[in-house]
């Protein structure tokens, strides 16, 4: 599968050219993981989005960033992410801290990696580009935080029951 294909099937680059597409393709780097690496961590700078081409990704956060009750270094996993899926977006908004660490879930668990500066450059470069792919990116994080303010409402009935 060649990059091209990979970031038609990602939900961000969705209503994107071929020619849009071919540019963004020209600014990735393809990266293999062994299952169990660590892709980042949380609470680190982030300049990078990334699309899984092949494997599985977990994202994970630590609990014990809001409570004294887990072991240190205990992950717990939130996300198990797939082919065509992309994470670190947060990154290309804000370039603030990572809110959660990915590790591969698989062994080569290929990635196409994407450098913020790059991208953005792109995105002035070609507005209709830069217009297309942040509206992407604002539906893909609406999304996912649709998705964790059910979870935590989920787990605060829970809570409630218990």
């Amino acid at each position: 599968m060649t990059p091209i294909d990979t970031l038609r099937q990602a939900d961000i680059f969705v209503d994107l050219s071929n020619t849009q597409l071919e540019l963004i393709a020209s600014i990735c780097r393809e990266v293999v993981f062994s299952e169990g690496a660590v892709i980042f961590e949380e609470n680190t700078p982030g300049t990078e989005l990334y699309v899984i081409a092949d494997g599985e990704v977990w994202i994970q956060v630590d609990p014990a960033l809001v409570t004294a009750e887990t072991t240190l270094g205990e992950s717990k996993t939130i996300a198990t992410l797939r082919r065509g899926q992309s994470f670190g977006e947060v990154a290309m908004v804000d370039e603030g801290l990572r809110s959660a660490r990915a590790r591969s879930a698989k062994e080569n668990t290929r990635l196409l990696v994407i450098p913020r500066e790059r991208l953005v450059f792109l995105c002035d470069s070609y507005p209709q580009l830069g217009y297309r792919l942040m509206r992407n990116l604002a539906a893909d994080l609406a999304m996912k935080i649709r998705s964790t303010d059910l979870q935590v409402r989920e787990y605060l009935t829970w809570l409630h029951r218990h």
